[in-house]
């Protein structure tokens, strides 16, 4: 092998080498028995020979050193000596002329031969052998892009270790994220893997800009080829709806910032009173407010010799009507007896000014009252004590519960439990009530978390679920109304580009979150992350896994910042934590996108295993992101700030060795590109752009200005929204509530 060799090892360390190369070899090629090969050149390789095995080491620098000596004899005049090295990262072993592994497990000596590489030990490294048979969890098979280097070579990826161990696509603005999430993930669906496409897969990508419907559903002129195959769902701010209910108490503290010594106690207790009263009624159970009535009235029948609130006895007789049409498992018999021997009580009685009541009470009357009504509360505290409930189970349960009751009445009783006859804490908690209620009137913030609804939808989490997991069809009913189902049926009357097939999976789900106001962002998008987690985290032990779901975080830093910008720890933070430590073993794994690295999750990138890293020129985020690789690659990523557009250098469990890479073009392109200046400033604009009264238009309504296509064949573009019914939220019929968002033509 002598005719291979191109220098010696001068140097090692534990993962970089340097070499002299030989004084013979007067250029950076050498001829050999197939072909004239490369010598040196950045990003290229060389070969190691260590017995039977073969270090693979890639080229980080080279360098030439002059040595001019001049002898005393100052007539002697000597040529410069010129010596030329190189210095090579090891990433690899090829074993026993086989196998390419990455790492390094037995390292070269001094004088160690160095060989140039071969057609044979390129095919071994970007593993280009065909195999008739993949193995899916082994093999890389998956190709992404070309090696600059060698540009007849495909880079090619694991996917079950890119998506199944989290990954990380990082990059400043414009070096080409967007087209590189949508080429990967092209890439995924194309392939033929043995003559078959992907059928279920799950893949939500949260879209921060809005960018990627044109990628995966395409337009009427650049359609997307596959899109029988994907059928992408993308759910617009029309769509965009996630339950109230649904939100723990972590969320609700994190939206209402009630304070901590106060309010967050009442506002926890009220969310429990408004929960356990529904689950009250699903169990047979006499609701919460029932009961706190008849404490109260309980209260009031102990004391009748002292000024009493007019208010109990005002209220007696409408309330035991009610309460008579409750129905319960429990005997109520008895209390409703009670309650209707009080009824003629109020005749006795005078209201005064000052809003109580005098009369002539008799106390041995009360007392009795008192006494047969201890006993039924009594006796039914001890049947629901038997049931085993416990009055703070239900508060991070997705249980349904009207929020305008909570509002109007489950705060009041809260406070009613904790203050007795101190004003105090309700004077406190006004300012938490006031807040509650601009959530309400907010649009912005009550439509995405259906604040104004006051009817339950029929299996609202099961549905809400499959909505987002692109599984509408597992649990879709012609016959269902809700909002969910709804905008499915919205989804059926578009384009036939556009079209949901609700008959198979949607594979791919694009939720545009770029109108979603920054109040409601991190809970939103934190609730939903917690929902799917917690989901597949309650399969049966022998179905765990077999629902691989991949979350996609785009512009991340908006989700997971290190550093929250408000003083408390971000609560979507939170969720994406768990997610990157626990997903994996539940197949759920996070695939980040963003152009700060450094103002990322630590906890979130350190749990990727995989990452694809464009040009970054900020120092910082250079910094950190040799931080986060190991000490081998540093070499490798000195080349970020100078990365063109396209290229990437892709590192981690789900590539055969450390490479840089030319991302194969996205076909359709996101939504992503640069804007033309200089052609733009050159051009008269038509008539009527920019289209001022439209667009501001559907800013004021809370809509996405769009372009009907009618409009786009003469030279004035005209915006025309579609005429929108004002929802009526006092209406409890779920037909007549309408959503804030009413436009279907959203671009």
């Amino acid at each position: 092998m002598n005719e291979r060799r191109i220098g010696k090892v001068i140097s090692v360390d534990s993962f970089r080498v340097f070499i002299k190369l030989d004084d013979d070899l007067k250029s950076l090629y050498k001829s050999g028995y197939e072909d004239i090969y490369e010598v040196a050149r950045i990003n290229s390789y060389i070969i190691i020979p260590i017995g039977a095995d073969k270090i693979v080491a890639m080229v980080t620098r080279i360098k030439a050193l002059d040595e001019t000596e001049l002898e005393k004899d100052k007539e002697a005049i000597f040529l410069t000596k010129s010596a030329r090295y190189l210095v090579a990262t090891m990433i690899g072993t090829i074993e026993n002329g086989k196998k390419y592994i990455q790492g390094v497990y037995n390292y070269p000596v001094l004088d160690n031969p160095v060989w140039y590489v071969t057609k044979k030990d390129l095919d071994k490294i970007f593993d280009q052998s065909e195999n008739s048979k993949i193995n899916y969890s082994e093999d890389f098979f998956l190709p992404i892009g070309t090696s600059p280097s060698f540009s007849d070579y495909k880079i090619k990826i694991n996917p079950d270790k890119f998506f199944g161990k989290h990954a990380a696509i990082l990059g400043n603005t414009g070096s080409g994220k967007s087209c590189t999430l949508a080429s990967i993930l092209q890439s995924l669906f194309n392939f033929s893997y043995g003559g078959e496409t992907l059928k279920n897969g799950h893949i939500i990508i949260f879209d921060t800009n809005g960018e990627y419907k044109n990628a995966f559903i395409g337009s009427q002129e650049y359609p997307y080829k596959k899109l029988e195959v994907v059928n992408p769902f993308y759910i617009d701010k029309k769509g965009l709806k996630v339950p109230y209910w649904f939100m723990n108490f972590d969320d609700f503290d994190y939206l209402f910032e009630p304070s901590a010594n106060v309010q967050a106690p009442v506002l926890k207790r009220a969310i429990n009173i408004a929960k356990s009263e529904k689950e009250f009624e699903n169990k047979g159970l006499i609701p919460r407010p029932y009961i706190f009535f008849l404490e109260e009235l309980l209260e009031e029948c102990q004391s009748p010799n002292f000024k009493v609130k007019n208010r109990i006895y005002n209220d007696l007789e409408l309330f035991g009507k009610e309460f008579s049409a409750v129905k319960t498992e429990f005997d109520t018999s008895n209390i409703i007896g009670i309650l209707r021997e009080l009824f003629p009580i109020k005749k006795d009685l005078i209201v005064k000014g000052n809003g109580f009541i005098e009369g002539p009470l008799s106390t041995e009357k009360f007392s009795d009252f008192a006494s047969r009504l201890s006993v039924e509360l009594i006796r039914y505290n001890l049947y629901i004590s038997d049931k085993f409930i416990s009055e703070d189970r239900n508060i991070d349960l997705p249980v349904w519960f009207d929020y305008k009751s909570l509002l109007q009445e489950h705060i009041d009783n809260a406070i009613n439990e904790l203050e007795g006859s101190n004003n105090k804490i309700r004077e406190f908690v006004s300012t938490l009530r006031l807040r509650l209620q601009s959530f309400l009137n907010d649009d912005r913030i009550s439509s995405p978390l259906l604040l104004g609804y006051r009817t339950e939808i029929t299996d609202s989490l099961a549905k809400f679920l499959a909505f987002i997991l692109g599984d509408i069809c597992k649990v879709f009913q012609d016959a269902d109304e809700d909002i969910f189902t709804k905008y499915c049926k919205d989804q059926n009357q578009k384009t036939n580009q556009e079209k949901l097939n609700h008959t198979k999976p949607s594979q791919i789900t694009i939720i545009d979150m770029s109108l979603l106001p920054y109040e409601v962002l991190e809970t939103v998008t934190g609730l939903i992350g917690r929902l799917i987690l917690d989901f597949v985290s309650r399969f049966p032990e022998e179905q765990r896994g077999k629902l691989p779901i991949v979350i996609a975080l785009e512009e991340a830093q908006n989700y997971i910042p290190e550093k929250n910008k408000r003083e408390r720890e971000s609560v979507a933070k939170r969720v994406f934590e768990r997610i990157a430590r626990e997903g994996r073993k539940y197949g759920l794994s996070l695939l980040i996108s963003s152009q700060r690295p450094s103002e990322l999750s630590k906890t979130v990138l350190s749990q990727c295993n995989s990452f694809v890293i464009h040009r970054l020129q900020n120092p910082e985020d250079q910094k950190y992101v040799r931080q986060l690789v190991s000490a081998a690659n540093e070499d490798i990523l000195q080349q970020l700030p100078i990365l063109p557009q396209q290229h990437a250098i892709i590192m981690g469990d789900a590539v055969r060795t450390p490479v840089q890479v030319k991302i194969n073009s996205a076909d359709p392109k996101p939504n992503s590109n640069n804007p033309e200046f200089i052609t733009n400033w050159l051009e008269e604009q038509p008539p009527g752009f920019p289209d001022y009264i439209g667009i501001s238009d559907a800013w004021e309504k809370g809509e996405r200005y769009f372009i009907e296509q009618a409009d786009k064949a003469v030279t004035g573009l005209v915006y025309k929204p579609e005429p929108k019914i004002k929802a009526d939220r006092e209406v409890v019929s779920l037909e007549k509530i309408e959503t804030p968002i009413e436009t279907n033509n959203i671009a």
